[in-house]
């Protein structure tokens, strides 16, 4: 049967999807993506530690505060770059590491690099990722981009996945210092996302994932295998390494402190997406503490609960070197695999922007706590 002809309208209605950009607005990623993921797997990518009550307080907490604008400043051209680490990025966000890309999208962590390299963000890959960290590193030219460390039962493998990162060109090595042991994830739970039987490891068949949540009857539980993140396991990577350490997973300013002592160079201020410890305080409350705490003697990072330019402005405002997103840029992997990556990219940047213009300042790195107002309470949120 020969098809019919094609017509001006339909021609024009053609052209005009494929022109159509994957994800319209930054309000879309999360509808987009989590509408493309099955339910097992959006369980996973959503969920987050028992009653979730810490997911949710990460991000009230860019609401309980209010940004001032600086009026008739007269600026032209605005300035998002700024360096982490002393590597120069375009703008002052990074991708924070997440697992298992590939059950999101095919593109997988190669994909996401590719995204983040092009457009000169940094972005950080853990050790639990779809790909070999070898491949992520080969799929894009030498740029920023930080290796998430899972401490491993046995200390050798430990070091062994360090130098494995050094050689393939990682710039960073971030220990994840809050997962002894997984959270207690009931949405994960009740959505049947299985990691031991579903989720190959990229990075090999001897690389695990931290221990799953106690069960069993008590009154006394204990870690089965040894090779839980320490202060003695830090000091031991910081003396087996050229790269720079980052601690994530930080909340109080005592740990903070003790991390730079012992030589990290990089504080992440994180609960972990809300996954690990529930009822734990938000990251952003808990930065201002970090941040006064360090006074200088690292840089200091936050992820949890940013999900737009204003909200950026909020914690570089109290005084985030930079700031980071997991689930946003998995939601546009699922939605549209690299290219949306590369889409979220360029919408959180050109919000960024729009943002830094609205609030009379012109450049990211002058941001301090006089941006800042608490909100009202009615804007607050629950």
């Amino acid at each position: 049967m020969r098809s019919k002809p094609e017509t001006a309208r339909t021609r024009a209605s053609r052209l005009s999807r494929r022109s159509r950009p994957p994800i319209p607005t930054l309000g879309d990623v999360e509808r987009r993506g989590r509408a493309a993921l099955p339910e097992s797997v959006r369980g996973y990518v959503d969920g987050g530690a028992a009653e979730e009550r810490t997911l949710r307080e990460n991000v009230a907490a860019f609401g309980r505060w209010a940004l001032v604008p600086k009026v008739l400043e007269g600026h032209d051209e605005f300035d998002l770059s700024t360096t982490i680490l002393g590597t120069e990025v375009a703008a002052p966000f990074f991708l924070s590491p997440t697992a298992y890309q590939r059950k999101v999208h095919p593109a997988g962590e190669r994909g996401t690099a590719r995204a983040a390299a092009r457009a000169g963000i940094l972005a950080v890959f853990s050790t639990l990722s779809s790909d070999r960290l070898e491949e992520i590193a080969a799929a894009v030219p030498p740029g920023p981009r930080w290796f998430q460390l899972y401490a491993q039962p046995e200390i050798d493998a430990t070091l062994e996945l360090v130098g494995r990162a050094q050689r393939a060109g990682f710039s960073a090595i971030v220990l994840t210092a809050d997962t002894p042991l997984l959270g207690s994830r009931d949405r994960q739970g009740r959505s049947g996302f299985a990691l031991a039987a579903s989720v190959p490891i990229g990075n090999g068949p001897n690389v695990v994932s931290p221990p799953r949540p106690f069960t069993g009857k008590g009154p006394r539980y204990r870690f089965t295998t040894p090779g839980r993140p320490t202060w003695a396991m830090l000091e031991r990577i910081r003396e087996s390494t050229r790269l720079p350490l980052v601690v994530k997973g930080i909340l109080s300013p005592g740990d903070a402190l003790r991390a730079v002592e012992l030589g990290a160079r990089g504080i992440l201020v994180s609960n972990h997406g809300g996954r690990q410890l529930d009822r734990a305080p938000a990251a952003l409350d808990a930065l201002p503490g970090v941040v006064d705490a360090v006074a200088g003697r690292a840089e200091v990072y936050m992820d949890g609960g940013a999900r737009r330019g204003s909200d950026l402005l909020i914690a570089l405002a109290l005084g985030a070197r930079a700031v980071g997103l997991g689930r946003p840029p998995l939601w546009a992997l699922a939605a549209a695999g690299e290219a949306g990556v590369e889409r979220f990219l360029e919408l959180l940047s050109a919000e960024l922007a729009t943002s830094l213009a609205l609030l009379g300042r012109r450049s990211v790195q002058g941001l301090d706590r006089s941006a800042l107002a608490p909100a009202p309470t009615a804007s607050r949120g629950p």
